[in-house]
């Protein structure tokens, strides 16, 4: 492998490649080489960063296809470096930094197998150390040693020994729903339905919600299946979400939960079937902590105006912060260490992580919390969605996410880049519309009534050569209007930027 091909897997703080043959266009990069590669190069700097020779490292999975051949791979490099190997089979991600926090376990690190909602050809690796998850530019001197070919030197190969963690780890969600409500049994008599979207959240209805006396008949796709034949499991998903509200209708379940493939990622649905999701759950969260204490609450950037008000109602503070899990959980971090209370950090993409959990972005743990404020309520006779209350809702909303033409592909960071600072520097002169004030990201635009009665995002993806847009409007026919002032704002800019899907939405 070349130098490219191995800096070419990093995917932000994970290494993420195609896995498996046969789609037409997507060749093999995460090859047995890499695989290997990768492991035998984080066994050396894993080894020079704590100072010891022998390492025991956990190595989990979701359901891929490729997580098997993978897997294999990965333990044979850790052990060929001298190093043990305890094998946690299907497991979610929040499980596997959890290992490391259990001391008579024993655990230097653990890998994820793994590449989240991605198409099923795909799959990738993450790691954790007892501190949490790696730095971007870490994850680049990692696959920069492996391609020099890092590796410790070993006179014996390493054990590799199995153990069934996600039982111990579910069995810790139980205790803390039992603590939190005083009860053994406090989801006696609810319906609470989970779609696992075929990864690996089956776990969740038999060790956590059966044990707490929930009735989980009519949850569906719980089995493992790396085909993932039913929806992709992802709460972004709209096919995802319609999912599991319709099943919640249809058993009429006093809940329901889906989640992504390994499980760092939540969705719920209420009793109605009403989607809590993307501010809807930000919003349910913070409601919850809130009222237990007062403090700040980080998300990203594309959450709604609606939220930033519903979360000072509840005496909050809103910091909307850059789009990408890592960054509003470094911001939330940053805030707690200056001295402000931040008790969540949250992606409208349902990556949730809370101070009181390690800022571990844990999807299971999320909706155990949710579950927590259902039961103490429905002692009072309330619904949990009671907590929504209050919450401002645009009327419309929308994404529009724009890709570069031929001439702008070779710089799009530098293009993207360009328009947005010029777009910025152009709102401030134009009638009816001015630049949010706390923005961190892109540029972001409020359009005043007559002009849209809401706002727009424009900003880079993080891995990508698109220009993702989002935006709201507090009036019926607002979008369309605020689509058509964004493709007169990026009209300068169409020789580099493709605006075919924008201005079909504005109907141009």
């Amino acid at each position: 492998m070349e130098r490219r091909d191995w800096m070419n897997l990093q995917s932000g703080t994970d290494v993420r490649g195609t896995a498996i043959e046969g789609v037409a266009g997507d060749p093999v990069t995460l090859t047995d080489e890499a695989v290997a590669g990768i492991l035998r190069a984080y066994c050396f700097l894993l080894s020079e960063k704590l100072g010891k020779k022998k390492l025991t490292v956990a190595i989990g999975h979701d359901s891929r296809l490729s997580a098997s051949r993978i897997v294999s791979c990965a333990a044979d490099a850790v052990t060929s470096s001298g190093c043990d190997v305890l094998l946690t089979g299907l497991s979610s991600t929040p499980s596997m930094f959890m290992i490391l926090q259990e001391e008579d376990i024993g655990c230097d690190a653990a890998v994820m197998v793994t590449a989240s909602h991605l198409p099923y050809q795909k799959n990738g690796l993450k790691f954790f150390t007892k501190e949490g998850g790696p730095e971007g530019k870490e994850i680049a001197a990692l696959l920069q040693a492996a391609s020099e070919g890092k590796a410790l030197s070993a006179d014996t190969k390493g054990g590799i020994q199995e153990t069934d963690y996600i039982g111990r780890y579910a069995e810790g969600l139980v205790r803390l729903v039992r603590e939190k409500t005083g009860c053994e049994r406090p989801l006696e008599g609810k319906k609470i339905v989970v779609d696992a979207g075929n990864g690996a959240g089956g776990f969740y209805v038999d060790k956590v919600l059966a044990p707490l006396g929930a009735d989980t008949a009519g949850s569906r796709f719980l089995e493992p299946d790396g085909r993932f034949p039913n929806h992709i499991p992802n709460p972004e998903d709209k096919d995802a979400m319609r999912a599991i509200s319709s099943q919640v209708r249809a058993v009429g379940a006093d809940f329901g939960i889906i989640f992504d493939t390994d499980v760092d990622r939540a969705g719920a649905v209420d009793a109605s079937g009403e989607e809590i999701n993307r501010n809807r759950l930000i919003a349910l969260i913070s409601a919850i902590l809130l009222a237990e204490k007062p403090g700040t609450i980080v998300t990203d950037s594309v959450t709604s105006d609606g939220l930033a008000a519903f979360i000072c109602s509840k005496g909050g503070r809103h910091c909307r912060y850059k789009r990408g899990y890592r960054n509003v959980i470094d911001k939330a971090k940053e805030l707690n260490a200056a001295g402000e209370y931040a008790p969540l950090a949250i992606e409208t993409s349902g990556h949730a992580a809370l101070l009181e959990n390690y800022f571990l972005d844990d999807g299971a743990y999320l909706v155990t919390r949710l579950l927590v404020s259902l039961a103490q309520m429905a002692k009072e006779g309330k619904q949990l969605s009671e907590l929504l209350r209050g919450l401002p809702e645009p009327a419309e909303a929308a994404e529009v996410r724009l890709g570069f033409t031929d001439a702008g592909k070779g710089d799009f960071k530098r293009y993207g880049a360009e328009a947005i600072a010029d777009v910025a520097s152009r709102v401030p002169a134009l009638d009816g519309m001015h630049l949010a004030p706390d923005n961190y990201e892109g540029v972001r635009i409020c359009f005043e009534k007559g002009r849209g009665d809401g706002w727009a995002l424009v900003r880079q993806s993080l891995h990508e050569p698109i220009l993702p847009v989002n935006f709201e409007s507090d009036s019926a026919g607002g979008c369309l209007a605020i689509a058509r002032e964004l493709c007169a704002l990026l009209a300068p800019y169409e020789d580099k930027i493709d605006l075919t899907k924008l201005r079909a939405f504005a109907q141009l």
